[in-house]
């Protein structure tokens, strides 16, 4: 694996562990659907009636003085993107819970001195 993987990986190992500790559960990590793509993670939330919520998360790390925070990543294209690896997930897994699907964004910021900083924006798209 390259630096860029390992990066990735380590963003996406955060990010798992940040939903988690927010109660979500993690169904499935780097799942793919042809060539659509991948989703980072898939996950489980509930939402204010305690209904489940299917969650989509893009994962984006990077290390301080990137070219861009990785908040700014979704751009229409990927939302885009996502809501099709969404469909295409219900497609295979019996379609949407009765919470509805959120598409939510995990960004990892990896400075040069100091822990990582996780920031989690939900419904980006």
């Amino acid at each position: 694996m390259n630096a860029t993987g390992a990066l990735g990986r380590y963003g996406e190992e955060l990010a798992a562990r940040e939903l988690t500790a927010a109660g979500m559960t993690v169904l499935a990590r780097n799942w793919r659907c042809g060539r659509t793509g991948e989703i980072d993670i898939v996950a489980r939330d509930s939402d204010v009636r305690g209904a489940d919520v299917l969650v989509v998360c893009e994962v984006k790390t990077r290390r301080t003085g990137a070219f861009e925070h990785p908040m700014a990543a979704v751009t229409p294209a990927k939302a885009d993107r996502l809501r099709r690896l969404a469909a295409c997930w219900l497609e295979r897994h019996g379609g949407p819970p009765p919470g509805g699907v959120r598409i939510d964004l995990v960004g990892v910021v990896l400075p040069a001195r100091g822990g990582p900083v996780v920031e989690h924006a939900r419904g980006v798209a």
